[in-house]
């Protein structure tokens, strides 16, 4: 064996390795360089706005308290009108019923962006629009939603929070199959009662 052929076998097999190294690092490289789709996803956390956290479950009245923080019975004349089940869409509508599942109010509502009022009108079967009313939020999480009421509005300093907290009640009319499954929000045959606006 000569030195010229020694030499290029050393050469060939020493270049060979370097190109085997190299491919055996990149791919690993790449692999760190790039996260994988589910560890991405997974890291990004879209915020809520006010409306998304209202929208996001269907609430139950729970309790209320007057300006003294005295709990006041949900059946008690101040705050009966109040009390129920609500659903409120993202689509900017909603239903209300009593607690015994009897229809209550349907219409449009809005969040500020703040969280800070809720406003709703209430429809009648036509779409005519009973009344307004605003109200403000003095809290609004994924489990809790409470509005405060003022029997006067010219006198602030007398009120009732009402109390919401999450609930899966499903919807009536709805047989569990999402709002107005079975007719516009329900049966359609709507009992509008102007005093239980909440």
């Amino acid at each position: 064996m000569n030195i010229t052929t020694s030499f290029t076998r050393r050469s060939a097999i020493a270049a060979s390795t370097i190109v085997l190294a190299a491919l055996a690092v990149v791919p690993a490289t790449a692999a760190a360089a790039a996260p994988s789709t589910s560890a991405s996803v997974a890291s990004v956390r879209i915020a809520q706005t006010p409306s998304d956290v209202l929208a996001s479950t269907p609430w139950k009245t729970t309790s209320a308290f007057d300006q003294n923080g005295n709990r006041i019975a949900l059946d008690d004349a101040a705050v009966s009108n109040f009390v129920g089940w609500a659903y409120f869409d993202a689509d900017g509508t909603y239903t209300m019923y009593n607690l015994d599942d009897s229809p209550k109010l349907q219409g449009d509502w809005t969040v500020t962006p703040d969280g800070s009022e809720r406003w709703i009108n209430a429809k009648d079967a036509d779409g005519n629009v009973l009344f307004q009313r605003v109200v403000p939020i003095t809290e609004l999480t994924k489990n809790v939603f409470t509005y405060r009421v003022f029997p006067n509005a010219a006198d602030t300093s007398v009120y009732y929070d009402i109390v919401h907290t999450r609930t899966n009640h499903v919807e009536p009319g709805t047989d569990g199959r999402g709002p107005g499954a079975n007719g516009d929000h329900g049966n359609g045959d709507y009992h509008f009662n102007n005093g239980n606006a909440r």
